[in-house]
């Protein structure tokens, strides 16, 4: 094992991990945005206010992706594993 192919697994490592929470949190930045314009227009000031929409809006992406982030995950999962067994062989 050398540093490149160490580079390379950090690498997909943290383009997988993007990836995989690119969803969520791309859905939690436009609900607050969408909540926070709500609030300054009606001068609301609840703080609890922005948590319950945030919630709903990522268990519904949730189940929307979950499947779709479930399979990246093992196919990463079975890349880094085919990479251990053949280091160890």
């Amino acid at each position: 094992m050398d540093s490149s192919f160490v580079l390379y697994l950090g690498r997909h490592t943290l383009e997988t991990a993007l990836l995989l929470s690119a969803p969520i949190l791309l859905t939690c930045m436009v609900v607050g945005i969408i909540v926070t314009l709500l609030q300054a227009v009606t001068s609301i000031r609840d703080m609890t206010l922005t948590i319950v929409p945030k919630l709903l809006a990522v268990g519904v992406v949730t189940l929307l992706f979950g499947g779709w982030m479930l399979q990246v995950l093992l196919r990463f999962t079975n890349e880094v594993f085919s990479h251990i067994q053949n280091i160890g062989q």
